[in-house]
């Protein structure tokens, strides 16, 4: 195994910077990251310098954890080098390693992503089920112990290269802060320090650590940031990395304070129906900093930060124009934008094939009953229940989302009339109509559910069933 052993007579060894970088560790880890030695937690090491690193500030200052390493089989015997290099070090610091390995590349090919995100799905995946496993323990359930927080060893460098990458993605404010010392799945109690000060303080301490040979390939967009964009910056602006620095404070600053006014804004824009966002597009025209109001809207919804002024373009388009996302859909409709959620995915027709039944669908339960009875002797359930005679209803009955070119007698009316009309006389939106349904009797429809009987199957004073 090699090994990346530092001398340790740096200028850091023994001195007042050591100690420095360890006090400055202890209040980030407990102002920025809510950190308490008390605690327990899970740390990702890769067995580079930076995780490394981590662990010996921890055990320095007396925290209790355990490692998670991924191995995820993409660099041959690198990869096995270093899962037997943080079994070691694990050892040595008298923790438990916990090691998976991924079959990286197939993962990658069935869900068709790159490896980098991959990875990332697998790695982030995992440590969720370890930490799940670890809520569940006896110890954690019945509070004897806190359950274990997630750490990761990204520090300032990283979060520089994360602005600048979202900076050319126009991901927004949000973008442009940088990494969160709490992100709500990981703490990074690293972020104060950069990647040259990690190293002399590891340097200082004597700590060994192996290196991976894939981040100095630039075929990596984070790569390329870090090994050129970052020092072509800093050959015209020798302090451009300690004025980023300075940037990510002022927008993390700046995010705060926009979503103040965000969060008032949509809060008094949108109407929210049935799991849909209603947004009047009247009201969205004159909402000062559109673009950004409907950013903040779309971005929980799948929606790409280029597909904002997709979105927004559809305020001059007619109804029944859309722009989709993985989950949802928006829909001009009449003077709305409505944004719900793409239709399930389920059976489109569900066979009846005699009464007494029932069948149920993600919009409901629908019951048949055959019970002899007399007009007189109904009530009016209202809509969602129809009364029908049974004389000329032929099973099975079909259950099924209505369809272009159905038609029906609507019941009081002698002529027939296309579901779609009816509809739209309802003043349905195009989302409402989606989740229509109807009961279907070879070949004619008996009830639109919920909304309208046929005629020609009404009750009458013969109606015996």
């Amino acid at each position: 195994m090699t090994l990346e052993t530092m001398d340790k007579k740096s200028p850091m060894h023994s001195g007042q910077p050591v100690t420095d970088f360890n006090g400055r560790f202890t209040v980030f880890a407990r102002e920025e990251c809510g950190m308490h030695p008390s605690r327990r937690y899970l740390v990702a090491v890769s067995g580079g310098l930076d995780s490394v690193a981590l662990c010996d500030l921890l055990r320095r200052q007396g925290y209790t954890f355990v490692i998670a390493h991924c191995n995820f089989g993409l660099r041959g015997g690198e990869s096995e080098r270093d899962e037997r290099f943080v079994t070691e070090l694990a050892a040595s610091l008298q923790t438990v390693a916990h090691v998976k390995r991924f079959d990286t590349a197939a993962y990658a090919s069935e869900k068709r992503i790159s490896i980098q995100e991959a990875a990332r799905e697998l790695r982030y995946g995992w440590f969720g089920s370890l930490i799940a496993e670890d809520r569940r323990s006896p110890e954690v359930e019945g509070g004897r112990r806190q359950p274990l927080r997630l750490l990761t060893a990204h520090h300032l460098d990283d979060s520089i290269e994360t602005l600048l990458i979202n900076l050319c993605k126009g991901t927004g404010i949000a973008g442009l802060r940088g990494m969160l010392p709490d992100s709500g799945k990981a703490l990074r109690p690293l972020l104060f320090a950069t990647r040259e000060e990690i190293r002399e303080y590891a340097e200082a301490v004597g700590l060994s650590w192996v290196e991976d040979s894939s981040n100095r390939e630039v075929k990596y967009t984070r790569n390329r940031v870090r090994h050129e964009l970052l020092p072509t910056m800093e050959g015209i602006f020798p302090q451009a990395r300690k004025g980023l620095a300075e940037s990510l404070r002022f927008f993390r600053d700046a995010e705060v304070l926009q979503m103040l006014s965000v969060d008032r804004l949509i809060g008094s824009l949108c109407e929210r129906r049935e799991g849909s966002v209603h947004i009047p597009v009247e009201k969205l025209r004159k909402t000062p900093g559109l673009r950004t109001v409907l950013f903040h809207i779309l971005r929980d919804l799948d929606f790409t930060p280029q597909q904002t002024d997709e979105v927004a373009s559809l305020m001059d388009a007619s109804t029944g124009r859309f722009v989709l996302s993985s989950t949802h859909r928006a829909l001009r409709n009449r003077a709305w934008i409505v944004v719900s959620p793409l239709r399930e995915e389920e059976e489109q027709t569900a066979v009846i094939e005699s009464a007494p039944a029932e069948c149920t669908t993600v919009s409901g339960t629908l019951r048949v009953e055959e019970t002899p009875s007399r007009l007189e002797d109904l009530s009016d359930d209202g809509v969602l229940v129809a009364h029908l005679d049974a004389r000329d209803i032929r099973f099975p009955l079909l259950l099924r989302r209505w369809r272009k070119g159905d038609y029906f007698h609507p019941l009081g009316m002698r002529k027939k009339k296309k579901v779609a009309r009816f509809l739209i006389d309802r003043k349905l939106s195009l989302a409402e109509k989606e989740r229509v349904w109807v009961v279907e009797s070879d070949r004619r429809i008996l009830w639109v559910v919920g909304m309208r009987p046929d005629d020609r199957f009404k009750l009458t004073p013969s109606t015996s069933k």
